[in-house]
């Protein structure tokens, strides 16, 4: 490894650390394993990597960051398991279930998680990373509308249309509002799919 290598990774090293943690989360609720997350990951590390020089504001590299792993989730979505919607069964076999930021199982909370992370399989990928990032992860619309590089108010329409598809899903599985209300997307919030402390800033409630 040259000097000037060694010198990128640490810079990278250094970038990430504050938020590496919640990077890691993030990647993990996008995909339908903590194995696929970590996975993903490692590519949006690698594509930083290589493009670390381009980074002119180290200010902003969280959003910028952020920007490359959206980009790596949309490249895996057009070939992977969110193209074809698979059983639950045949898609999580020998314990692959989604696992929680730490590794551990869900334990009692695993058929909520499983109808969720099915629910969000049926959204086009910008939408599902709307849903994650706002109603799972807490960023504002402000800092969705960055990582996803659009206005604010596609930012607004993505979330009002993916909790959409989420409401008619729950009702195809008999699941009503009036008979199942956490299980159904609201106007300000929905059911973590990482029941752990949302990380990240105060999320606008525009």
């Amino acid at each position: 490894m040259t000097v000037l290598t060694e010198a990128r990774w640490r810079r990278l090293a250094a970038l990430l650390a504050p938020f590496h943690e919640q990077a890691v989360a993030t990647a993990r609720r996008l995909c339908r394993s903590s194995a696929e997350g970590d996975d993903l990951y490692q590519e949006a590390v690698l594509r930083a990597f290589d493009k670390l020089d381009t980074l002119r504001d180290e200010s902003k590299f969280r959003s910028w960051f952020f920007v490359t792993l959206l980009s790596r989730h949309r490249s895996r979505s057009r070939r992977s398991f969110w193209k074809r919607m698979l059983p639950w069964e045949a898609a999580f076999l020998d314990g692959a279930e989604p696992a929680k930021a730490d590794g551990s199982r869900w334990g009692e909370q695993a058929l909520e998680t499983r109808r969720m992370i099915t629910a969000l399989a049926t959204l086009p990928p910008e939408q599902r990373e709307a849903i994650v990032l706002f109603e799972l992860d807490g960023f504002s619309i402000e800092e969705i509308a960055t990582m996803q590089q659009v206005s604010l108010s596609a930012i607004k329409s993505r979330l009002v249309r993916g909790r959409e598809r989420l409401r008619r899903h729950y009702e195809r599985l008999g699941l009503a509002p009036s008979a199942r209300r956490e299980a159904m997307p609201s106007p300000t919030s929905m059911p973590r799919l990482i029941p752990t402390p949302v990380v990240g800033k105060e999320r606008s409630h525009e």
